[in-house]
This record gives structure tokens, sequence and C-alpha cells, in this order.
């Protein structure tokens, strides 16, 4: 049954004018966290609140996953996560997900067999991937053709259960299907379509490494890594991408392209291509000897030296996915009987870390990518596809999440404010035409010609990145990273 949120607290704000607002506090359901709710600031008191990344703003209610990230705690509909990945199979897990609760057998065995039945993707969604390049990257395949799965499905009413539901089947169902077929494209294979009598995590493994004239061999511990792999990546809470797909379904956008705008959001460095980056890193250390010098050079900020993999935005502790996932590095390299030379300087480079002041009082801790690329190749998964692997994974938290946000009247366009420090008025003057004469090809396009001007103009470091010196803003004003 449900409960009102408790009411009856109230923080008060004191403006700069002395006149005072009063803010109802609200609290969720598990944890210790409180919000205040700000959503008559502006009617009330002509104020805006200023939260770039949102880092302090709670954008949405949800009951699908908590994380305590001080306590390093991560549940998925109240059940931990690494519970979840010792005794549960991933559709088991996206039922869950979806529909908030367990399946029993029967309920299980229905949500299968409707997945396993929406696996083909439609013909016409299969010829596009003879268009794509030979190095296309897998990302910008998958962004493309779930992005035309809207042509397919243009009919879809997000207001209409039946085919919430339904979208939401077809998308888990057909997600790990594309994946593969962007793999195979990209390497120059015939496309394997999946097999009624193999689970997800197993028709996985065949659409990416089976052959029209042989079977990939099923090994049970590769199969234990691809559902754990997809369970640790279902879902977590109000991520970038996460929240992309809810503001782009706040349109009322048809859901295909929703998920695609996701994917384009996970491919960034910043966030689904972190274990890429992890691998790079250590491919560039090489040996564990070598970690003390490493772990110096990112303490005194040498150029280029950063440290990959470790810290996360919430968890300012241990990620509790990244201790399943490092128990499951060991036993995949121990089951398949392979030695990967990284593992034991990813395994140093934590060792060191963990017992420097530097590292502790920052609380840097190894998030689910550090370990998570070793594994990936560890079972033959090109690093191009590590991001892939993320999508299709998170695409059940994705539709979830989507579905939520409708089925339970929560539906408001996302519309963020900005705060403007740009020019003020001015009247437009046109400028004198210039004498007719013969025009004098440019030796640089537009573009290159602004590159150009940007790059003698110098750069700033702001946060991990590079910004222009120079800066458009009429005020000074403080960068965004506190």
């Amino acid at each position: 049954s449900r409960k009102d949120p408790p009411s009856g607290e109230v923080a008060t704000l004191t403006l700069p004018d002395g006149q005072e607002h009063s803010i109802k506090v609200l609290r969720p359901s598990l944890g210790n966290d409180m919000f205040l709710d700000i959503r008559d600031l502006h009617a009330r008191t002509g104020c805006f609140v200023f939260d770039p990344g949102y880092t302090c703003t709670g954008s949405c209610v949800s009951a699908i996953t908590y994380i305590d990230g001080p306590k390093g705690v991560c549940l998925y509909r109240g059940y931990p996560v690494n519970k979840l990945c010792e005794q549960a199979q991933a559709l088991e897990v996206a039922y869950l997900l979806l529909v908030g609760e367990l399946p029993e057998d029967e309920q299980l065995h229905e949500f299968q067999r409707e997945v396993k039945g929406h696996m083909l993707v439609h013909e016409k969604v299969a010829a596009l991937y003879s268009n794509f390049t030979h190095n296309a990257h897998p990302m910008a395949i998958m962004v493309a053709v779930v992005g035309a799965l809207s042509c397919i499905y243009s009919e879809l009413d997000c207001h209409n259960p039946g085919h919430r539901w339904l979208a939401c089947a077809r998308l888990i169902a057909q997600l790990p299907t594309l994946a593969c077929m962007a793999y195979k494209t990209s390497i120059g294979q015939p496309i394997m379509n999946p097999k009624a009598n193999l689970s997800f995590a197993e028709n996985f493994l065949h659409m990416m490494f089976a052959t029209p004239m042989e079977d990939s061999e099923l090994n049970p511990v590769a199969v234990k890594a691809i559902n754990t792999f997809m369970i640790l990546h279902m879902d977590h809470e109000q991520n970038a991408s996460t929240s992309t797909v809810r503001i782009a379904g706040s349109s009322q956008a048809n859901p295909y392209a929703c998920i695609a705008a996701g994917i384009a959001s996970l491919w960034g460095p910043a966030h689904g291509g972190a274990n890429e980056a992890v691998i790079a890193m250590l491919q560039e250390i090489g040996t564990a000897d070598k970690v003390p010098q490493f772990v110096a050079n990112v303490k005194a900020k040498v150029a280029g030296v950063r440290l990959m993999g470790f810290g996360h935005r919430v968890y300012k502790n241990y990620d509790p996915r990244a201790r399943v996932m490092k128990s499951l590095v060991q036993e995949v390299l121990t089951g398949l009987k392979i030695k990967d030379p990284l593992l034991e300087v990813a395994e140093k480079l934590e060792e060191v870390a963990l017992k420097d002041p530097y590292f502790v009082q920052r609380k840097l801790y190894p998030n689910v990518d550090y370990y998570s690329g070793i594994m990936l190749r560890a079972l033959g998964i090109p690093t191009s596809m590590f991001t892939v692997m993320f999508a299709m994974s998170r695409t059940v938290g994705w539709v979830s999440q989507w579905k939520e946000m409708l089925s339970e009247g929560q539906l408001r366009i996302g519309r963020p404010r900005q705060m403007y420090v740009g020019v003020k008025p001015r009247e437009y003057q046109r400028r004198p035409p210039t004498p007719c004469r013969s025009p004098v090809k440019s030796k640089q396009s537009f573009s290159q010609g602004q590159a150009h001007e940007e790059a003698a103009d110098g750069t700033k470091l702001v946060g991990s990145y590079k910004a222009r010196r120079s800066t458009s803003f009429q005020i000074d004003f403080p960068i965004t990273t506190l």
C-alpha cells in the first residue's frame, strides 16, 4: 500500500531583500536524503536555482533503482544487485525492473517466450546494415538502426498501455540482435539469427561468434559472464543516458527514438566508454612494476596522465558492482584458461591506489568499468563493442524508466532554464557594401579558420577537459565543476 510522503517539515529560504519563502521537505522511502521541493519557487519568489549537471537536483521520482553512494549500496526494486547476479537470470531481472516483482515460473516462461518471439528484426532494418561502411563504429550503427525502428513501429501511442509494454518487450529483445549485427557488419561476416532453444545470454554469444559453417561453443563460464554483465549494467538510477531517455520521452516522442537518444548519450567517453579508457590506460602502463611511477604521475598531474576506472559521481565507497566484476574476471580467466597480463597491472594499481592517502581522501575507489574491459577481452569481444554491450544491457533500465514516467503519471516535458551571460540588447546595423570585385578564394574554410583562431587563442583546463581561453561571457563566472 502506498503512503503519503512525510509532511510538516519545512525549510525557510531568506532572499537578499529579506523576503522569506517556505520550502516543503520531501523524504524518500529509503535512505536519509532530504529533498527540497522548489517547484513553486519561481512562481512565488521570481528566483531560479543554478545547478549545472544537475548534481543536486532530483528530476523525478522513481521506484526502480536505489543507490546509497557513501555506503556503496545498489538495489534493483529492493534486491541487492550482487545477489541478483549470483542467483538470477538476465530476463528474470529484466522482468523485475519492468514489473516491480520477481516473476513466478509461469510468468517468467511467458515473458521469455514473448522476448524470444521479438528477437528477429524487420528485414527493412536488417537491410540498413549493408549501407554502413566497413569501418563504421558499432555505436554509430546502433544509434542509426535503433532510431530507424521508429519508422517500422511509427504507429505507437505512448498513452496506450498495450503499446508501451509491446515497445519495452521489442527493445529488450532486439537490442542484442542489433548489437551482434553491428559487430558482424564491422568484420564482414554473415549475420547470424537467434535460436529459440537458447537462453538470452546464449543467444548473444551465438549471434556474436557463430558462422553459417560452424556453431560457436557456448562455454558455461562465458554464458554466466554475459548474464552477469547484463544484470550489472541494466539500470543505475538517473545517469546521463537515462536522463536523456526520460527527457526525450517527456515530449511524448516515439520510444525507439528515445532509446536511440540514450545510446548517443552513452557513447561518450565520460559515460559508457569508460571501460575502453581503462584498457588503454592499463596498456599504457604496460607492466606491474611501472605502476608506482604511473601513480606518482597522476598525483603530480602530469599532462595526459589520468587514473581511469576509479571514482564515481555517486559512489564515495567501493562500487558494489565492481566487487562482482572483479570476482567475475578471475572466474572467467581461470575457466577459459586465459592469462591476461593486464589483470596483474590492474590488481597492482588497485592495491597501490587504495593504500595511498591521496586517493583515499578523495574517495576514489574502483568502479564497475575498472575490471569489465578485461572480462570482455577474455570473451573475445573487441574494444569497439564494449559500449555496445553497455547499451544492450542498459536498454532494460531505459525502457523501465520510460514506462514508469508514463504509467505513474510523472509525464511533464523537461525544460531546464539557463542563466544568460551574453551581450545586452543592441541594434542591428547593416554593414556598408564592399566594392564589387572578384572574390578571392580563401585558403581555409570557415570552420578551419574558426578552429585556427580558437587554437591561437589558447586554452585553459576546466575540470578534465580544455576550454577556450577567451569567452563570449559578458560577466566573470566560475567554472561549473565545483
